[in-house]
């Protein structure tokens, strides 16, 4: 009789190489839980007196995986992430060692901030630059072929508290981002029960190619894509290789993938195959932005790990292949706030629905006054092969909403209490009642560039190889600008003791007067909206050395 093998189930091993709040609970003292516990969720100051038993924990369960090693995990303006491994031996002064892990160790690394880009601000005869640990991501354990690496997530700053990576102005851009929701779910009487934060779903598209003809391609080694060639007689003509059955050789490298990824606490959720053939997606669910841009950055390494293990080489370049459609990384991003609900789904009552209009319409007002921007966060040499080019959305910026939530906005603007039946039944929408609207509001647009999807704005335009710091940075920061213009106002109509939610209803009918020129439901892919977009003053800028012009701008 054949001998059954015991199969773990993913909740047996999800985040087992995550030294994450559950963790945690079996290695720290009660006290040193609370105060760490409390510091993680309310992105508090860390208590330095803990600094020791944690750093004391984490090395236990480390070396308990079989670590050897620590590193403090850092994403520089490389585009990629960083380490520098120190073991935790310490001579015991009589011919042996000791494992060791000090929480000054734990807390700070100093690197040298020379040899990493700065964008000129660290010249090479200033060195001096420090990692700090980011308690709010979980340290984890990178496994490798002979033993393990304890991984501590950081900030990189120079000697004078320069940002000289990417984690560190997104901690502070969320930082903005709460505080400015807060202040407006105070001014619209929603109770607080916790930080309000923003969420991401990043999906990761990719190729996965044979290695031995990846290696006979000189081309796709040294730049990433092919720089000649001759297209095959079938590729995606006949639209049969999306979400089609998945190879057994393709799947074999998923199901790697995705174990890998749940044993370091990432949320995969979906895979399947892409347009292009050889091309494929991974998506998670939503997670806190922090560990949403941190578990993508994960992703990517690892992806080419478990491709070589399979014999593969995975392919991370916006186009690697003329002819066929090239990859992205679509930015799903949304925002929990007080009360712990979605911002971005409509509700079930009228003073919910007053949050999510508010909501969207700081979006609309943040996206048309930093359009050039957001281009800008996303440009590179890579990805400027693939936007514009019918299988990604242009270079232009515009705002997708659906017919239903635009109808809406129109009527709002208007200042008339009508009814709407566009997708989805009866809605009323007396601008003084703002009564329930549906779930479900819009289609998807998947042409646009940044698309209202009925829980998230889902930004497409992001090349496959970005880290998601660089747009998220931009996204939050922007719409925190456009909710603290809102909230001043507000504020305003509060001390002159007027009606707070009629003053809400006139900023937002305000907002979507000056602002509907960003707004467009129709074909992005079309010369017809290059011509409207012209016309309604929206910049397309269709390179890199273009779009990044903007940074010289001192908005």
């Amino acid at each position: 009789m054949a001998e059954l093998t015991q199969i773990r189930t993913v909740p047996e091993y999800f985040g087992e190489n995550v030294f994450n709040l559950k963790t945690m609970r079996n290695y720290l003292s009660a006290k040193a839980y609370k105060s760490l516990s409390e510091t993680i969720k309310n992105n508090g100051k860390l208590d330095p007196t803990i600094a020791d038993e944690v750093a004391d924990a984490m090395k236990t369960w480390a070396v308990s995986k079989g670590a050897t090693h620590y590193t403090h995990w850092f994403q520089p303006l490389t585009g990629t992430t960083a380490e520098k491994h120190d073991s935790f031996i310490q001579p015991d002064g009589e011919g042996g060692v000791l494992l060791t892990f000090s929480g000054e160790e734990l807390i700070q690394g100093e690197p040298d901030a020379s040899s990493f880009p700065s964008g000129g601000l660290r010249p090479t005869f200033e060195a001096r630059g420090y990692t700090g640990w980011d308690p709010t991501s979980p340290a984890f354990i990178k496994e490798g072929p002979q033993g393990a690496t304890l991984c501590i997530p950081t900030y990189f700053v120079g000697w004078k508290g320069e940002a000289l990576d990417k984690k560190t102005p997104l901690l502070r851009s969320m930082k903005a981002l709460s505080k400015q929701v807060g202040r407006l779910a105070d001014l619209l009487g929603i109770k607080a029960k916790q930080n309000a934060y923003a969420t991401l779903g990043g999906e990761q598209e990719y190729f996965l190619i044979d290695r031995d003809f990846y290696y006979q391609r000189i081309d796709l080694v040294q730049t990433g894509r092919t720089l000649f060639g001759k297209e095959p007689a079938k590729h995606q003509q006949m639209a049969d290789h999306y979400f089609g059955a998945i190879k057994s050789r393709v799947i074999a490298f998923m199901e790697d993938l995705d174990r890998e990824m749940w044993k370091l606490g990432a949320p995969i959720k979906t895979r399947h195959n892409e347009v292009s053939p050889g091309q494929f997606e991974i998506a998670p669910i939503f997670e806190n932005q922090n560990l949403g841009v941190d578990h993508n950055m994960l992703c990517m390494e690892v992806m080419q790990k478990v491709a070589e293990k399979h014999g593969l080489a995975c392919l991370l370049h916006e186009k690697p292949f003329k002819g066929v459609n090239g990859s992205g990384k679509h930015n799903n991003w949304s925002v929990t706030g007080p009360d712990g609900k979605n911002w971005l789904s409509p509700g079930e009552n009228p003073h919910e629905n007053e949050r999510f209009l508010v909501m969207v319409a700081a979006i609309i007002k943040a996206v048309d006054n930093y359009s050039d921007l957001l281009r800008a966060g996303i440009a590179s040499a890579g990805n400027d092969h693939r936007l514009g080019s019918h299988e990604a959305p242009p270079a232009i910026v515009s705002i997708y909403l659906g017919e239903q939530l635009t109808d809406i906005f129109e009527q709002i603007e208007k200042g008339s209490a009508t009814k709407s039946s566009k997708q989805g039944g009866t809605l009323e929408v007396g601008v003084d009642s703002l009564p329930p609207l549906p779930r479900h509001a819009s289609d998807r647009n998947r042409t646009s560039p940044f698309a209202f999807t009925g829980s998230k704005f889902e930004f497409r335009a992001v090349g496959s190889a970005h880290s998601l710091a660089g747009p998220n940075i931009i996204i939050n920061t922007i719409v925190a600008d456009a909710i603290s213009d809102i909230c001043e106002e507000l504020e305003d109509a509060k001390k002159g003791k007027k009606d707070i939610n009629k003053t809400a209803q006139k900023i937002v009918q305000e907002i979507i007067k000056k602002h509907k020129r960003i707004i467009f439901n129709g074909d992005n892919y079309t010369e017809d909206w290059v011509k409207e977009a012209k016309k309604r003053g929206l910049p397309n800028m269709k390179t890199t050395p273009e779009a990044l012009e903007v940074m010289k701008d001192k908005r």
